[in-house]
């Protein structure tokens, strides 16, 4: 099978494509699939995984068809049954021809879109609503502020924060996106540039940054005294996953603040598929490449400012 690899190491990495992979095998519950389209997360170039797999295939977000299924796999799924999948952060090598799933990681997709619409998904669906409903447990009529809001995980949160929760939600993004946002929902809408909107939001129940860095210092400013402030900014926080206090923790010390990796859960991207054929949630724009172009696309992936999601056709569709 034809495959992306990620060669070299984290100082120096190289974009390869392979077309002479083995083909794995499925073994008890496992599924696997034949990948039509397979999303990139340009930030995973900086990830230890891939370079820690034996594969070297990095990607975790795919959409294709049921190719065959492991000897103690007992359920819904049938062979050829159109599905999309997200691959826990720690298997991952999902940009191949043929991908290993477990069950959690695979749910049916949406006959009203492409398989590159699918396969941009996953993550961006997947990390909106856990940080929304799990993390900062956001109710009707709370006030949401969400940083990065044009990204791939902004656009799915607004969506969801608005559609899902019931939240006033306000969004942060450069101006040519505002428009695009409040048609998703997005009550208000800042612009990034401008020099202190910091101070223009206050008193919010919830952050939701999907930034990081300066952006995610400066949402302190924003949220009320007993609010929460989650994040997914990459690099993460040095407080991040049990390594201390975040300094601005100090003045405001009834803040909950959370970082997090998102983890596959089938449910949801059911639910979340439902309400894409019910046009209730809208899908990501997509930026399509071949496979013999991926180096391309992981270069047009690692782009900051982005509406588009980054999508490998591994087998083209019109």
């Amino acid at each position: 099978m034809k495959a992306v690899q990620i060669l070299g190491d984290v100082s120096s990495p190289n974009i390869f494509t392979n077309y002479s992979m083995e083909t794995p095998e499925v073994k008890d519950s496992e599924i696997l699939i034949r990948v039509h389209a397979a999303g990139i997360t340009g930030d995973e170039i900086i990830w230890p995984e891939p370079y820690a797999s034996a594969t070297r295939i990095p990607g975790h977000e795919i959409s294709g068809i049921v190719s065959a299924l492991g000897p103690n796999y007992d359920g819904p799924l049938s062979i050829d049954q159109e599905v999309l999948a997200f691959l826990h952060t720690d298997r991952g090598q999902a940009q191949a021809d043929y991908v290993v799933c477990l069950p959690d990681e695979v749910a049916v997709k949406p006959t009203s879109i492409s398989h590159a619409q699918a396969a941009a998904l996953p993550i961006p669906l997947l990390t909106a609503w856990e940080a929304i409903t799990d993390h900062a447990m956001v109710k009707p009529g709370m006030r949401v502020f969400i940083t990065g809001a044009s990204g791939a995980v902004g656009i799915m949160a607004v969506q969801l924060a608005r559609k899902l929760a019931g939240a006033f939600v306000i969004a942060l993004a450069s101006p040519r996106n505002h428009e695009m946002l409040k048609g998703l929902g997005a009550n208000e809408v800042l612009d990034y540039n401008v020099s202190g909107w910091e101070k223009s939001v206050v008193g919010v129940d919830v952050v939701f940054d999907t930034v990081g860095g300066e952006v995610l210092a400066k949402t302190w400013e924003c949220v009320k005294d007993d609010g929460v402030i989650v994040t997914v900014g990459d690099p993460a926080p040095d407080w991040a996953f049990g390594r201390g206090q975040a300094p601005e923790a100090v003045q405001c010390p009834n803040v909950r603040y959370f970082h997090f990796i998102v983890s596959p859960n089938a449910k949801r991207m059911e639910d979340g598929s439902e309400m894409v054929a019910a046009e209730s949630l809208t899908t990501l724009a997509v930026k399509r490449f071949p496979f013999n172009e991926a180096k391309a696309a992981w270069g047009y992936a690692q782009k900051r400012n982005r509406v588009e999601k980054v999508v490998i056709d591994f087998i083209e569709e019109n």
